[in-house]
């Protein structure tokens, strides 16, 4: 399957460039080069209401979180809330580098959005990760009223490593450890460490994330071998998936998390979740935050945030 035009210029673009894949640097230079990449592919921020930054308390620590009002609202206002964690591998990434998609998010969902800075790998190994953004989840639903947030509107979502973060913090939701959820926002999510796939296995050089470079994220991020089987690094190998919030999950055919995102999609419609999953035949990993250049990012974006939107405003905002 060809690549999206867009797509292919940014492809020739990191080809022209020479930069070099993630696992062939150290981690901290990994984490300079995807800021700068950022900068780079991401449109200009839209404005919102507001946009501030505070921190939760948690089992390792203070955790920054950055929170967001959909412009044009009042700042007393009490809205629906998503809960994201962003993607990066685990290793990469922050608040800064999802702020665009953040603020997107809550214009066109016309909801809160707490954006969670969860400790990375290699520093923090798993499952520091997950216990970082269940306790900033338990603080947002907490102290909610002095938020702004509608505990009955709750829904939590991510990309890559965000989204698997968002998967297991709805199972946590669904099992009582933490506040329900009303809806689970999976963007090209990782689902399985012990990359059984075929697209785990066949994905190499020319995209950004090869199936090499998400071996060197998992093996920064695990402890060892056996956390692959945890539920909590690989969500699809949870014994059951039922009684989770509805999702909508997004997969792309360029990824290595390609087949484990559509394994996650059809495991939750068969064991009777309601499920929304768009495929993007001719995309990338992370293409969602490449706006600037792909016109389909914003695209997605809008229709994730329109299912996100009917989730926490049924049957609509106010006009």
């Amino acid at each position: 399957m060809p690549y999206d035009p867009d797509t292919q210029l940014v492809l020739d673009m990191i080809r022209t460039a020479g930069r070099p894949p993630f696992e062939a640097l150290s981690p901290d230079e990994a984490r300079q080069a995807y800021a700068n990449s950022r900068k780079l592919l991401q449109p200009t921020p839209q404005e919102v209401g507001e946009s501030r930054d505070t921190v939760a308390p948690g089992p390792h620590g203070d955790i920054p979180v950055r929170l967001y009002r959909p412009a044009g609202t009042a700042a007393d206002a009490v809205l629906p809330a998503l809960i994201y964690y962003h993607g990066g591998g685990w290793l990469l990434g922050g608040l800064d580098s999802h702020d665009v998609v953040c603020r997107r998010f809550a214009n066109a969902a016309h909801c809160r959005v707490a954006s969670v800075d969860y400790r990375m790998a290699p520093e923090y190994k798993f499952p520091a990760a997950v216990d970082d953004s269940a306790a900033a989840t338990r603080w947002a639903i907490d102290n909610a009223a002095a938020l702004g947030i509608d505990t009955t509107k709750i829904a939590v979502g991510g990309d890559s490593a965000g989204g698997n973060l968002a998967a297991v913090i709805a199972l946590m939701a669904r099992d009582g450890t933490l506040p329900p959820v009303v809806f689970q926002l999976l963007i090209y999510p990782a689902t399985d460490m012990m990359m059984t796939t075929t697209s785990s296995r066949s994905i190499g050089a020319g995209v950004p994330l090869t199936s090499n470079t998400m071996k060197w994220f998992i093996d920064h991020y695990l402890r060892d071998a056996a956390d692959a089987r945890d539920w909590r690094a690989s969500p699809l190998r949870a014994t059951d998936l039922g009684g989770t919030a509805q999702a909508l999950v997004l997969t792309c055919r360029h990824d290595p998390l390609c087949d484990e995102g559509i394994a996650y999609a059809k495991r939750l419609e068969q064991e009777g979740v309601r499920v929304v999953h768009l495929h993007y035949a001719d995309q990338i990993h992370g293409f969602m935050s490449m706006g600037r250049i792909i016109r389909a990012a914003d695209l997605s974006i809008d229709m994730m945030a329109a299912a996100l939107k009917a989730a926490l405003w049924p049957p609509g905002p106010p006009a």
